[in-house]
């Protein structure tokens, strides 16, 4: 265990479709050091990223545990979709390969999910939406994660996708205004369709945001990203 006063130091790792990110967490969330960040490599393979994060983690503050926050569907550890990245993600067991690399014990869950744990109030139905490369979503009720929600690639609207009509791609065609009046009506909808207490937005793509939002939606900053990584290691 590291010495920092008895404290356990977490690696918290997050893999974006741009960028790759890591951050050292004490027992309570709190960063020890600076966030810091590799562009996430092209052809978004494993073996490259995992080498961006084994690069990231040698120049951040040591650590005893590592938490990753990946953009796709995980179950134990093994991710099985990568609509963002490469198809070689799809059945590749990121937390063994990750483990053997920094020798210390890895766990591994969606990016949204991470970001929803890093935001909620665990009370009530609360949504949780990344926008960013892609439109994650992760939803908690009383604070208890419904799993593999991956509401991105669900129909929205003219045949299209969430994903489609939020994600980075089509803000840089359709420019900012169009983006948000779809984002507008995505909230709406979303709102008949989980009925949540509140909706969190969050993902580097937020600060695109420039509608007027209702009083239970709120803006969060992208480092709840990292922040939730803690809350994987609490059992």
């Amino acid at each position: 265990m590291t010495e920092n006063n008895g404290s356990i130091r977490t690696l918290a790792v997050d893999i974006g479709g741009s960028g790759v990110k890591t951050l050292v967490l004490d027992e309570d969330g709190t960063p020890i050091a600076d966030r810091n960040r590799q562009e996430t490599p092209r052809p978004a393979k494993p073996e490259p990223i995992i080498a961006a994060i084994v690069t990231l983690a040698k120049e951040q503050s040591p650590f005893d545990r590592v938490s990753v926050g990946f953009p796709g569907v995980v179950r134990h550890g093994v991710t099985y979709t990568a609509v963002n990245l490469h198809e070689d993600w799809v059945g590749f067991d990121l937390a063994t390969s990750l483990q053997q690399q920094l020798d210390k014990p890895v766990r591994v869950a969606n990016d949204a999910d991470i970001q929803g744990l890093g935001a909620i109030a665990s009370e009530g139905v609360e949504l949780v939406v990344t926008l960013g490369t892609g439109f994650g979503t992760a939803l908690f009720v009383d604070g208890k994660l419904v799993p593999n929600l991956e509401g991105g690639h669900h129909p929205f609207r003219k045949d299209k996708t969430y994903e489609q009509l939020l994600g980075r791609a089509a803000l840089k065609k359709m420019g900012s205004k169009r983006w948000n009046k779809n984002l507008a009506r995505a909230i709406d909808t979303l709102q008949n369709l989980f009925n949540y207490d509140r909706l969190y937005l969050g993902g580097g793509e937020a600060k695109k945001i420039s509608i007027d939002l209702p009083e239970n939606v709120a803006i969060v900053p992208n480092i709840s990203g990292l922040l939730g990584g803690i809350a994987l290691w609490k059992d």
